[in-house]
């Protein structure tokens, strides 16, 4: 190698360590800025099928911790549950568009949530260099549910009538301080949405549901939802960055928001409402979508303050 390509070489190293200070340096003030707060991130979707993007996710989570931050991590599995069905032979049954669980279904559910699911994303997050801890709504009494009611009015009569979806429920009552005792021990909980009612039958929650209701009852300076989607679009098509819970309710009764949206949007103006400081709904399919979100001025998703 000649003396001018060394010095070329020397230099490209050189604006690439100056490049990365600069970056580290303009994270500082949001490090500063979330210190010793809670976030809480719902975790799913396209991330989570991805052993990519898992990985980038965990590593992620650990930073948050050394950070001095304080991660929450709830998860779904929807297609996981779905394909240990098939594999099992056990049919799906729908009404109104919405799966039934029964017994026997549910207790695949909490099998795969709190067992195959949950032990995954802990190893991978202590792979990284952090300490996770699983748990389901069933530990510790983290999470009373009770059975969800649901209505549907039948489109040729405009008759009303409930929905028995079985052990599908919602959160009723949330207690923090198992939360809250892990993370002061430096640990990062992964929660598996399942709750448990006071007479202790087991139901399958929501993610999205038990995250929001998580984040509220936490206090949590953040909540941060995981989709497959880059965020929420106005009605031309373009990428809103910031909503107000004013500006999320029109989106939804003009009919902009539609689908698999809707609920989450719901979820994240309940969190607001009950005292999160902002919900951000962002992409998880982008590495490092996390560290962008918290450590960036702009973010990558849509805040809703």
């Amino acid at each position: 190698m000649t003396a001018t390509s060394d010095s070329i070489n020397d230099n490209n190293v050189e604006i690439d360590s100056l490049s990365k200070a600069h970056i580290l340096a303009q994270a500082l003030p949001f490090m500063q800025r979330y210190s010793n707060e809670t976030v809480v991130i719902k975790y799913g979707g396209h991330a989570m099928s991805d052993a990519r993007l898992s990985g980038l996710f965990a590593q992620d989570v650990a930073m948050l911790k050394q950070a001095g931050m304080r991660p929450v991590v709830v998860h779904g599995g929807g297609p996981q549950i779905g394909d240990m069905l098939n594999r099992l032979g056990i049919q799906t049954k729908f009404d109104g568009g919405l799966r039934v669980t029964d017994k026997q279904t549910v207790e695949i559910v909490e099998m795969v949530l709190a067992g195959s699911i949950n032990k995954q994303i802990v190893t991978e997050i202590n792979k990284a260099g952090g300490r996770a801890v699983g748990l389901s709504g069933k530990d510790g009494s983290l999470m009373i549910a009770r059975k969800l009611k649901r209505t549907m009015t039948d489109p040729d009569s405009n008759i009303e009538r409930i929905l028995d979806l079985g052990f599908v429920g919602e959160p009723e009552e949330i207690s923090p301080d198992i939360l809250e005792e892990l993370c002061d021990g430096d640990i990062i909980p992964v929660i598996a949405p399942i709750g448990v009612s006071r007479e202790g039958v087991t139901y399958n929650v929501n993610a999205d549901t038990a995250a929001g209701a998580i984040a509220s009852a936490l206090d949590a300076k953040r909540l941060l939802m995981l989709t497959d989607v880059t965020g929420v679009f106005n009605d031309d098509g373009k990428l809103m960055t910031k909503l107000s819970r004013a500006e999320a309710r029109k989106l939804l009764e003009t009919g902009v928001i539609t689908g698999g949206m809707i609920p989450k949007i719901e979820t994240c103006m309940q969190a607001v409402d009950a005292g999160v400081e902002g919900v951000v709904v962002l992409d998880g399919r982008v590495p490092h979508a996390v560290l962008l979100e918290l450590f960036t001025e702009h973010g990558v998703g849509t805040l809703i303050v």
